[in-house]
């Protein structure tokens, strides 16, 4: 009874009783509650370990309510109840001026400390009532309004775009024209290489066969923004869909979004970005189906608490935009490098409202190296910085209140690189230098921070559960410390320092390699921190009176270090061992061969190959035809090389096929649309993961043993039918009999007389024997021609290993399929005879 009013009862009707007051309501009722918890906030406690009950408390009752989904507000405010006590507590009792040294410290890391608390409570507000959209209708079909879709690009490989192009071609929409708006090389003052010609002319090739059209210009100003800007006073359509080159689209995604846009006050429909190859961390930290992604936690979360405030804003691709109210504001924004929040920003402040739709309808490439993913980010911190300079949210004219925090959070949160190194440091400050940030640091001290460090993660760990493990954020956001660091101070200081970056993709690792460049910095961090630990037993030895801080400090400087090493781990580049990028998809499959088709599912495809299951073990030629179904109408017809078959249970089995190289350009093009075009969802919106602290953590602590181990290859499993199949075996001149125990692709094994073993033995000092496989079935007799590969002797019984010789395999390939297909599994009636 009691839970159930806990659980239902009063969070139900306190949301009744909230949702009646107006927005102004609300706040007064806020601001009460701050006020009525001031003594809770300031008043100290007698001593550590009454500060430690009470936060115990406080965390305890937490954990109990935390679970439950109406009370998530109240976990919230808990929260920020034990944060506020420790920012008091630490304001009045720890702040350490005593010498320049230790002032420069302190203040460093107050200042970390007061951004990581800011962008909490942001973070909190954020996203306390994310959305959960659903699509539009669409107007009438005479009411439709066109669309042109921009597919801009620089210089990346003309198959990228090819892909993307096919994609846009083929959106289910009436009223579309798509443009790829190539900024190429050209231009007087940069002349073009021979190699940036040849480029061009494939492009246009490219997308003159594919019936799209293709739009360039003269320089490279202001790079993407620009290409874009150029476009625009070209093209004619309503609606524009920015789509990255290597961003293939869904045919569904216009019919998702446009119905927004009957809302004459909305500017831009905003959806995810979907990457189908691992990212640096997904495949350097080998956490592949393990732990979430890290656009996970922005796209599924963040954007739709955004969208809550009406503040979504504009990621540079997979959006559409309407085209007067863009141009409304000058085009896309060119004064920063992140020109797509800064376009967003714009047209909100101008009163326009922005969408966020949750539901993933592109496909696009990742960074594959950590330089690579260190550009992309290094260029997203700088450009968010640079807004907040020249334009500072918190004072932007046409936001709302709302709007403001949300963008300000989005800024500042990139801010994040200067407070990691702080944390980094800290100890190491004290423990090797005896410079002291914190003044009177032991066990007081920690009974106030640890509730509010303890609260928030727990607050994150059920909010993010699904979308961002523990522990992560900060492995994140070490492994771009320095570099964000060094890029937000520069940007903080000359705004319009730096320049447009492309993020290189498409790019492949052929070996194991240690990127030092990128690491060197951490590297250099978690040398300090190591020495630090080893210096700090001696400290104590000398100085015992202040083993309360050098405690603490020791355990901060070891969970520092652990979460180093995991970032530098992201540095062991691992080899890709495959051409092309596995995607995890189950489309409806055929296989023809030899008159005959087995249907099945994918269990993933590639644009090089596929895994195809089947519902039977059929025995398959080397190469086949495959016909594979997207989800809706798409289809494509292929011939494919078998690979292996790897038995799934008693009644599946599952082969593996390759099909590179063997393909003509409308085949792969099919094929491009199967797999990335007609998809009906990528991934349910359902996580398949959920945090559990302690195994991330310890996920984390042997990342750099997962990535410099060499992972052992493993071996394929030999398919094989079990059977019980009379043979007649001919050997030198003469038959023998014995029993088929089991066939496949590779051969057969039998069991036969002792004296048929010494035979072959003998044979076999001479040469590799062939002999003759004679198989009667009840519908016809199976010759065959097959290799003595072993020979085991048991008392009076052989058992023999024959091979099929892969010299004659074009010859018995159909009579080897014929043979397994044929032979039953049941016991046979009668045995055959020997004769000569």
């Amino acid at each position: 009874m009691i839970e159930q009013i806990l659980a239902e009862t009063l969070p139900a009707q306190l949301q009744k009783n909230i949702a009646r007051l107006s927005r102004s309501q609300q706040i007064l009722l806020l601001i009460g509650l701050f006020i009525l918890a001031i003594p809770l906030i300031t008043t100290p406690a007698n001593t550590w370990q009454n500060q430690a009950i009470i936060g115990g408390t406080i965390f305890f009752v937490a954990t109990r309510i935390g679970h439950i989904p109406q009370m998530r507000g109240v976990l919230l405010l808990m929260s920020l109840l034990t944060t506020s006590r420790y920012l008091y507590y630490r304001i009045f009792n720890t702040l350490n001026f005593a010498g320049i040294l230790d002032s420069i410290a302190t203040i460093l890391l107050f200042g970390a400390e007061l951004y990581a608390i800011l962008v909490l409570f942001i973070g909190y507000f954020q996203t306390i009532a994310p959305t959960n959209r659903k699509p539009a209708p669409l107007p009438p079909e005479d009411q439709l309004p066109h669309v042109d879709i921009y597919i801009p690009t620089y210089n990346e490989d003309v198959e990228i775009v090819r892909k993307t192009a096919l994609g846009a071609k083929h959106i289910d929409y009436p009223k579309k024209t798509v443009y790829i708006l190539d900024d190429g090389r050209p231009g007087r003052r940069n002349p073009p290489r021979q190699a940036d010609k040849l480029r061009r002319l494939n492009m246009w090739r490219m997308a003159e066969e594919i019936g799209v059209k293709m739009l360039t210009r003269k320089d490279n100003s202001h790079a993407k923004a620009g290409n874009i800007n150029t476009a625009l006073r070209k093209t004619s359509g309503d609606l524009i869909l920015i789509l990255d080159c290597d961003h293939i689209p869904t045919r569904d995604i216009l019919k998702n979004v446009v119905g927004f846009f009957t809302d004459e006050k909305v500017a831009l429909v905003q959806t995810p970005h979907w990457f189908y190859n691992p990212d640096p961390f997904e495949r350097n930290l080998m956490s592949i189906g393990k732990v979430p992604t890290e656009n996970d936690l922005f796209y599924r979360v963040i954007q739709r608490g955004n969208d809550f405030w009406n503040a979504a804003f504009f990621c540079g691709s997979a959006a559409t935009v309407r085209k007067k109210y863009l141009l409304q504001i000058g085009g896309i924004a060119t004064e920063t490098i992140t020109e797509d929040c800064h376009t967003s920003f714009r047209l909100h402040s101008l009163g326009y409202k922005s969408v966020y739709f949750p539901k993933i309808m592109v496909a696009g490439l990742a960074p594959e190296m950590y330089s690579s993913y260190v550009v992309q980010r290094t260029r997203w911190a700088q450009g968010m910085v640079q807004i907040l300079r020249i334009e500072n949210s918190l004072f932007k004219k046409g936001l709302d209140w709302a709007q403001r925090i949300c963008y300000f959070g989005a800024q500042v949160h990139f801010l994040f690189g200067i407070p990691r190194l702080i944390y980094a440091i800290a100890p190491v400050l004290f423990l090797l230098l005896n410079i002291n940030p914190i003044r009177g640091l032991g066990l007081e001290t920690a009974a106030y921070a640890l509730p509010h460090i303890m609260l928030s993660t727990y607050a994150n760990y059920i909010s993010y559960k699904e979308t961002r493990f523990s522990f992560w954020s900060e492995v994140y956001e070490f492994a771009m410390a320095y570099y964000a660091g060094s890029a937000t101070l520069t940007a903080l200081i000359n705004p319009k320092a730096g320049k447009f970056n492309v993020t290189d993709k498409g790019l492949t690792v052929e070996k194991k390699r240690f990127d030092f460049t990128s690491a060197r910095p951490m590297l250099v961090c978690s040398g300090l921190i190591l020495l630090s630990l080893v210096v700090a037993p001696i400290r104590l030895w000398f100085q015992p009176t202040i083993w309360q801080a050098v405690l603490i400090n020791y355990a901060w400087g070891l969970y520092n270090l652990a979460l180093i090493f995991g970032a530098i781990s992201v540095a062991v580049e691992q080899p890709q061992r495959r051409r092309t990028h596995r995607v995890n998809r189950e489309l409806r499959a055929v296989i023809h061969a030899n008159g005959r088709s087995w249907t099945g599912k994918t269990r993933d495809i590639s644009e090089s190959g596929t895994f195809i299951i089947l519902d039977s073990w059929p025995i398959l030629p080397s190469v086949v035809e495959l016909e594979i179904f997207g989800d809706t109408t798409a289809r494509v017809r292929l011939p494919a090389k078998l690979i292996r078959g790897i038995p799934q249970n008693d009644q599946q089995m599952g082969f593996a096929f390759d099909f590179s190289g063997m393909l003509t350009q409308q085949q792969f093009d099919d094929l491009v649309l199967v797999i990335y075009n007609d998809v009906n969802e990528w991934y349910s919106v359902n996580s398949p993961y959920e945090d559990d602290p302690g195994q991330s953590f310890l996920f984390i602590l042997t990342s750099l043993w997962r990535t410099v181990k060499t992972p052992k290859a493993g071996k394929a499993k030999v398919v094989r039918k079990q059977v019980e199949q009379p043979i007649r075996l001919f050997v030198d001149g003469q038959y023998y009999v014995g029993t088929v125990n089991s066939i496949g692709t590779d051969g057969l094994t039998l069991v036969a007389s002792r004296t048929v073993a010494e035979i072959l033995e003998v044979l076999r000092l001479h040469y590799v024997p062939l002999i003759g496989l004679e198989m009667a079935t009840p519908t016809m007799t199976h010759r065959l021609i097959g290799k003595v590969e072993e020979i085991g002797l048991a008392g009076d019984q052989a058992t023999i290993e024959v091979g099929f010789p892969a010299q004659l395999e074009k010859q018995q390939a159909n009579k080897i399929a014929a043979a397994f297909t044929d032979v039953s599994t049941e016991r046979p009636a009668a045995a055959l005879s020997e004769r000569s």
